[in-house]
Order: structure tokens, then sequence, then C-alpha cells
């Protein structure tokens, strides 16, 4: 399914049914007096959370979402039925935008959580609601009122704990591929991820999410490369993993391509840049074992990092255990501060 993560749709409420005029008519009962039921009223809509969806793709080509109107006041005080509600599943992670007053509606975070869009119409009155000392034999009615209608933007933020970060073919993909059941694409060219896509990973018995997103390039805050509009879904990361490619096969520098990619969250957004991450330097298998520690200091001095760094190759698998326990903790550790 192709990955969307922006659409704008309209949303109808139903609209209240009408109040009834009748009057009671029966057989020796001269003075029957007003008997009009009430209308039923329109349905709301609702956008509501659902955790196995991942993409706005849906919204695409269904552009229209009407909840049903009231059904109509009925003689003898019978009331109209009310209409059903409207839900609209969206996945976690969108918010919902008034296209027209740009106010935020509100954002779907969590697993069957409600959001009212578009609330339906009141019902309108029977005659026998008009019934006074005065008035008898009303012939006064109020039919319901219309619900509420408006376009909303839809805007996808896709929620994980860890986000992940590197250039394109650093083995981001093989990564996720190596600790969680997501098959993103792995070939032996750049950008072969074109969307996000999201893992879960087990660690012993627990698990956390893990995002995916397209390969970093300079200059990808000022919209260069695939993963510029991207970037913001690791807004809602607990974490950032960084992954970097010690031995890059098109003979680049390892160093300057990990400052590349930090500068570039730095420009997009200090909020983002500022978050926790874990540095995994991938591919080691590449490098004879003795020259190992060797290649990883001299890396890690020149980039300045102190922070948690594992060594791993996400091909056979090597260091990656020691790194999703790694990541647990620190989303742990991140959850308690929250």
């Amino acid at each position: 399914m192709k990955f969307v993560d922006s659409a704008s749709v309209v949303v109808e409420a139903g609209k209240g049914g009408a109040g009834c005029l009748s009057f009671r008519r029966e057989k020796y009962i001269p003075d029957g007096g007003p008997d009009g039921g009430d209308g039923g009223d329109g349905g709301n809509v609702y956008f509501q959370g659902q955790e196995g969806l991942n993409t706005l793709s849906e919204f695409r080509y269904n552009r229209l979402y009407r909840a049903k109107n009231g059904m109509p006041g009925m003689g003898s005080d019978r009331r109209g039925k009310s209409a059903d509600d409207l839900y609209v599943e969206v996945p976690l992670g969108t918010k919902i935008i008034d296209l027209s007053t740009d106010e935020v509606i509100g954002e779907i975070t969590l697993h069957k959580q409600n959001l009212l869009v578009a609330k339906g119409g009141f019902h309108g009155l029977g005659n026998a609601r008009f019934k006074s000392s005065i008035n008898r034999a009303p012939r006064q009615t109020s039919p319901g009122t219309p619900g509420e209608s408006r376009e909303v933007a839809l805007e996808l933020n896709i929620m994980a704990d860890v986000g992940l970060l590197g250039m394109p073919n650093a083995g981001k993909s093989s990564l996720i591929r190596q600790i969680s059941g997501a098959r993103p694409k792995v070939a032996e060219y750049p950008f072969t991820t074109l969307h996000p896509s999201l893992g879960v990973v087990k660690a012993g018995n627990n698990h956390f999410v893990m995002a995916d997103i397209p390969g970093l390039l300079e200059k990808a805050s000022e919209g260069v490369g695939l993963g510029f509009e991207f970037l913001k879904h690791l807004s809602r990361a607990r974490a950032l993993l960084h992954v970097v490619d010690i031995l890059p096969f098109d003979g680049s520098d390892p160093v300057k391509n990990y400052l590349t990619i930090e500068s570039e969250l730095k420009k997009f957004d200090d909020e983002l840049f500022n978050k926790s991450r874990i540095v995994a330097i991938n591919k080691i298998d590449l490098i004879e074992e003795s020259e190992r520690d060797k290649v990883i200091k001299g890396f890690l001095k020149k980039i300045k990092y102190k922070g948690i760094v594992f060594n791993i190759s996400a091909l056979n698998g090597l260091g990656c255990k020691s790194l999703i326990f790694g990541l647990y903790d620190l989303i742990e550790q991140k959850n308690e501060e929250e």
C-alpha cells in the first residue's frame, strides 16, 4: 500500500429529524389533542484511532464522510429514531485541522481514542411539545437543525519509540529487517527506502516500535533528497538511532557522513536534534577483526562522540541483541523522565 501522510476530507454530520404535526383521532375520544412526536438526532462524525493503520492512503480516494440524518417524529407521541454515529478509523499520530480556520481540532494518539469532528443536528420538536393551557391544539412544530459540515486536513506523524537515522545505504533497512518483522526493500543502490516503515522489536518479554525513514543527504533540511519530508515522523520518537556505515561502498568518509546527518538535524529542528540517541556502527564484519578497535576508536575520536555506541553487523546480526536491550533501556529511561 502506498504511504500517504497528508490528506484533506469533508465531514458532514447528520441533520436532526423534523418534529411531527399530529392530533389524536380515536373513536369515542372527541378531545384527543396534539400527539406529534419529536424527531431523532442526527449522527455525529468521529475519528477513531486504529493501531494497525500506518498510512492515510484511503483518504486520497474517499473524500466525503457523511453521517445519516435523524428520522422524523410520528403520531401517537412516537419519537423518530436517532441516527447512528459515524466512526472513521485513522492511524495513531493523526492530527486533524479545520481548513477554514486553521484550528487544530485534536490529535489521535491512542488505540480506539475517539475525537468528535462534526456534531449531529438537534432533533425537531413535535406539536405535542407546544401544548399549553391557552393553546390546546397547537399546529406548531420545529424542524431539526442541520449537522456540522467542515473540510479538515489530516496530517500523520507516525508514532515510534525509536527513529532510525543515517545516510542512504547505511544499513537501516537491513537492521530493521534483522531485529523485527518489518520487511522493507534492501538493495545495493541508494534510496531503496522510499517511505517510512515500522517494525516491532522484541526485547525479552517487552517490545518497542522502530521507524525507518528514507536516508538523508546534505542539504536535506532544504529539501534535497527524500528524507526531508519524512523527518517530521521522527519528532514523536523517544530516542534516535544513528546508523553509521563504517566502510561505505562509494568510498565516502564515514566521519563526514555522520557530521552531515547531525548538521541537517540541527537545521531542521533543535528539539529533534536534542533527542537522546545511540550510535550504531554498522558493517563491522567488513573490517579485519584485528583492525576493528583501531578503526572504531579513530572514528569516535574524530566525531567527538561520547555517548552510547554499539558495534554491529545488520547483515549477520552481530551485536544486534545488545543493541536491542540498549535501546529498550534508553526508552524506559525516557518514559520515567516523562
